[in-house]
Formats: C-alpha cells, structure tokens, sequence
C-alpha cells in the first residue's frame, strides 16, 4: 500500500494545471487525473496501515477545497498529503474539489451496532437542542435538518463509520495528527462533550441510512457562521 501511494504521490504531484494535456491516448479529463487520489480514497471509507481514508465523495466542494489547503499549508498534518498537494494551485484545488463534491456515488449500507434507548434520547437531544449551558449547539444547526451538510463548507454526518467518526473526536478533542494544531469550532465543541456523548454519537450516526440532501447556502446563522469564521470564504462557486 505504501508504494502505491508514493506512486499515486509521484504521479499527482505533476498535475498542477487544469489545462495540461496528458500524453498518449490518456483521456485529458478530471476522472483520468484523480485515478492517484482514488487509489486511497473510494466510494467508502477505508482503514489503511499508516492512515485512515475517508470517502470524499459527494461532500461540500468548499469543505474539500478547505481540507486539501489545509493539508497544503500546514494546517493539516499528514505527510503524505501534503508532498501531493505542496506544488498545487488553489484554481486546480477548486477544481478537484468540485469534482469530487459532483459525485453521487452509492453509499454503504448503515453500521449494525448496538446503541441503548438512553443513548439514543442523549444524541437526540444533542442533535435537536445541543446544550446552550455548555455552548453546544444543535448538530443540525450547522449539518442541517438531514444531516447531510450545508453547502459549501458544512460536511454531512450520515455513512460515515463508526470507527471514522470516533477518530475525528478524539482528534478534535486531543490535537490528534491527522487534525493539526489549528483551534476550530468543531475541537471546541468536541471538548465540551463526554466521552458517553461522543460514544453515543458516532454509534448513531453510524446506524442512519443515508437520506436528504444538504442544506442550500445561506441557511447556517450568522453566530455560527461568525464562530466558524476559519474556513475559508474564497466564492466556492465563482467557477
């Protein structure tokens, strides 16, 4: 797995303008471009030896374009990411991201695991209310009433794994590699649940078939907007 990688790292690294032409009988198209990410990143979340490869597909294209930044500049640490990424410009970024949002892909099916009744009236609460005592907001306030994001920046919650969202609170909640150092709304709020909230959680979410559509923009409050003031605002659909 790791040659296929430094391969795909090889191989990727020259791409760096959209208008490039690749040689031979090679299609010029994005899908022909992206064969190097989609070696670790398919239509479904996946557990390799030295890392954890999370389906892009179908998510936000400014969270996308967010991400491969992040891993670019630093923001993100996780080596391998950011050789791909180090010689990229935002235009081709932008471009990938779309790309990838674009697709409507399949999703696996729901998790079976088992989640108690008490656990169950926990996440229900948390997704619908949050806790404003603690400065939690409701999940569907930012993810919307699917759960299935708010475009462009907002990620959906629903087919993901269990073990993937388990791993992304305890990045959030302990500076975790993959995460980086940057402080953002998601390590706050993480910090402020426990560990039978977050347990909770990622097993419900889990367990949810994937249904609805992500919110439209716009729709996420100004508050929270202006507390997730640290993505980036570059006009995500200006191409």
């Amino acid at each position: 797995m790791r040659f296929l990688c430094l391969t795909a790292l090889f191989f990727i690294s020259s791409l760096t303008s959209a208008s490039e032409v690749l040689s031979g009988t090679v299609p010029n198209t994005m899908e022909e471009r992206v064969k190097a990410c989609t070696i670790c990143h398919d239509n479904k979340d996946r557990i390799g030896r030295d890392a954890y490869y999370p389906r892009i597909a179908g998510k936000p294209a400014g969270y996308l374009f967010n991400q491969l930044k992040n891993f670019r500049d630093g923001r993100r640490n996780y080596r391998p990411m950011a050789i791909l990424l180090e010689n990229m410009s935002d235009k081709y970024m932008l471009e990938i991201a779309h790309y990838f949002s674009s697709l409507q892909l399949p999703y696996p099916p729901p998790e079976k695991i088992n989640i108690q009744p008490e656990e169950v009236n926990l996440v229900d609460v948390l997704i619908h209310l949050g806790d404003p005592e603690r400065d939690i907001p409701a999940c569907k306030a930012c993810h919307g009433e699917a759960l299935m994001g708010t475009k462009p920046f907002i990620p959906g919650l629903l087919g993901l794994s269990h073990t993937y969202i388990s791993a992304q609170f305890g990045s959030w909640r302990n500076g975790g590699v993959m995460r980086g150092q940057s402080s953002n709304c998601m390590s706050e709020i993480a910090k402020r649940l426990t560990d039978e909230e977050t347990n909770a959680i990622a097993k419900w979410l889990a367990i949810q078939p994937v249904s609805g559509r992500p919110n439209p923009v716009g729709t996420i409050s100004s508050e929270l907007e202006h507390r997730c003031s640290s993505i980036e605002t570059e006009d995500i659909y200006s191409k």
